[in-house]
């Protein structure tokens, strides 16, 4: 069984107004709140990752009692429900408080490896952040967290993991694109696992109430919790705290880049101090590439956190942080130098990540030139970015060049087929020959083998990504009552970078018909 440790709320001050009205609490890094009894809970799934992490069985985890404490009805002995407050910049703007206002964690659970996993349902119902929402979630936006949960982890990318996907058996009214066209979904409630959901908005909001004395409190709290390898009598602690949060957002970042990920909505609130990607919402793989796609309706005005913009993203959200964090830093100048050491870790695994994306076994002048003239080939030609590096793979740079420097018709061939226009495609397909031979010239140049290089980007390049146009068909089948989709599909995803025989439709470009499909291209905020 689960031994809990819970040391957030016994650590920390909690809010002594046990009302779960919505509310500022002042004073307080935690409030109590229940979980909303839902009337017909039902387990939809879980992870077999998690359960084993965890050390469950996986009888309790198929049973009616696991159902019925993952659906928020009852309660394991040592679990202490609680909703954290923390406030956040969102795009762009101080929000005020914001807090855990359909997230409820559970309380903190310690495996027999010694590893603390914090266990948070989200769609369980009103907090005390709640404000004029009712705490729920719909199934949609529930099996696209739990997908991505998983999907992330296996992709190699920092991430907040999945246990359980339950459906409540109740309705939840919500207006997807904010149209004024409401109806009622199917409601679930998701059990997302990490081993912190502390976040930069924790922080900023005590330092923008001027509340010394608790940002202290949470700073040291989370530095002996999370980081125990800083000595707490170190008087530059929080200074090389911040720092390792800086260097773990930097390499979160770079996962994201390689695969082509997009958060979607980057608030403060939604960056995790242990560098994890958190808070699944209107997410997205990049398609036919395009730097300055965004995945958020919310956002299609200023593309605020598009793909190529999330790096400074990242940067201006840590730079917020830092000013929280000046309010008790002895040296503003020791927070300043930490955010170099997001750009300069930043910069150095980004190359490094580039050169294996390539293939190459190092980064000069030579490969930043073939990296920026190929991603300004992919954007002309609307090309597909994880099926475009698939195909680089299986080129054979052993081939011949022809006399024009030209290379032979397979690879070009092989290429193009990661393209969505045939149009836009013949348009540069000059500029793609070039390039190519380029390409292969360098690689002989620095000595490298066809096997070698293959085996070098097949390791950073998945075959699979959770294209939103495939969650949309797992969300399709599973409110149509058929979950063989969503398990085929969790199971697709376990093992990104294998190729799968029988599989090949998942690794497939987006059909036409899913441009512009509410679901499989752009999504909203709602959930």
């Amino acid at each position: 069984m689960l031994q809990f440790d819970n040391r957030f709320i016994t650590q920390l001050p909690g809010d002594s107004d046990g009302r779960p009205v919505p509310r500022q609490v002042v004073g307080a890094c935690w409030s109590p709140a229940a979980p909303t009894a839902v009337s017909a809970p039902r387990l939809l799934a879980y992870s077999r990752d998690m359960i084993e992490t965890l050390g469950l069985s996986r009888e309790f985890v198929e049973s009616a009692e696991f159902t019925q404490i993952f659906a928020g009805n009852a309660l394991m002995q040592g679990m202490t429900p609680f909703a954290a407050c923390y406030g956040g910049h969102q795009f762009g703007n101080w929000a005020g408080q914001l807090g855990d206002g359909r997230a409820i964690s559970l309380g903190e659970v310690v495996n027999a490896a010694g590893e603390r996993w914090e266990l948070q349902l989200k769609g369980a119902g009103r907090t005390p952040y709640s404000r004029h929402a009712d705490g729920r979630a719909v199934l949609r936006s529930s099996i696209r967290e739990f997908l991505c949960s998983e999907a992330m982890h296996h992709l190699g990318v920092p991430t907040t993991r999945a246990l359980s996907l339950v459906a409540t058996g109740d309705a939840v009214v919500r207006d997807m694109f904010y149209n004024g066209n409401a109806r009622a979904e199917a409601g679930a409630i998701v059990c997302r696992v990490a081993p912190s959901f502390i976040r930069f908005g924790n922080f900023e909001i005590l330092a923008a109430r001027g509340d010394r004395a608790l940002l202290q409190q949470l700073v040291d709290f989370t530095i002996a919790r999370d980081f125990p390898h800083i000595d707490a009598a170190d008087p530059t602690r929080v200074a090389r705290w911040f720092a390792e949060v800086c260097a773990r957002t930097a390499t979160m970042i770079v996962g994201w880049m390689r695969v082509g990920f997009t958060h979607g909505v980057m608030n403060t609130d939604n960056m995790s101090i242990l560098g994890l990607t958190i808070d699944y919402g209107p997410y997205g793989w990049v398609d036919n590439f395009d730097p300055d796609w965004t995945p958020n309706t919310t956002d299609s005005a200023e593309h605020r956190y598009a793909f190529a913009k999330q790096p400074a993203v990242a940067l201006w959200n840590l730079a917020r942080l830092s000013e929280a964090l000046a309010l008790i830093a002895p040296e503003a100048d020791s927070l300043d130098a930490a955010l170099d050491v997001y750009r300069a870790t930043f910069n150095r695994d980004y190359t490094m990540m580039m050169a294996a994306k390539l293939g190459l076994p190092s980064w000069g002048e030579v490969e930043l030139g073939l990296a920026t003239d190929l991603f300004n080939l992919m954007e002309q030609s609307e090309v597909d970015f994880t099926l475009l590096f698939q195909a680089l793979a299986g080129v054979d740079v052993s081939a011949d060049l022809s006399a024009d420097l030209s290379v032979d018709a397979p690879s070009i061939d092989a290429l193009r087929m990661a393209a969505y226009s045939d149009e836009m495609w013949n348009a540069n397909a000059d500029g793609w020959r070039a390039w190519l031979a380029r390409y292969v010239a360098r690689v002989r140049e620095v000595g490298e083998s066809n096997e070698v290089r293959s085996l070098r980007m097949r390791a950073v390049n998945p075959v699979y990504v959770l294209r939103n146009y495939l969650a949309q068909q797992a969300i399709d089948a599973a409110e149509d009552g058929d979950l063989g989709e969503l398990e085929t599909l969790m199971d697709v995803l376990r093992r990104p970078y294998d190729e799968q025989p029988g599989r090949e439709r998942f690794a497939k470009r987006r059909p036409e018909w899913a441009r512009d499909r509410a679901g499989c291209s752009r999504l909203s905020c709602s959930s």
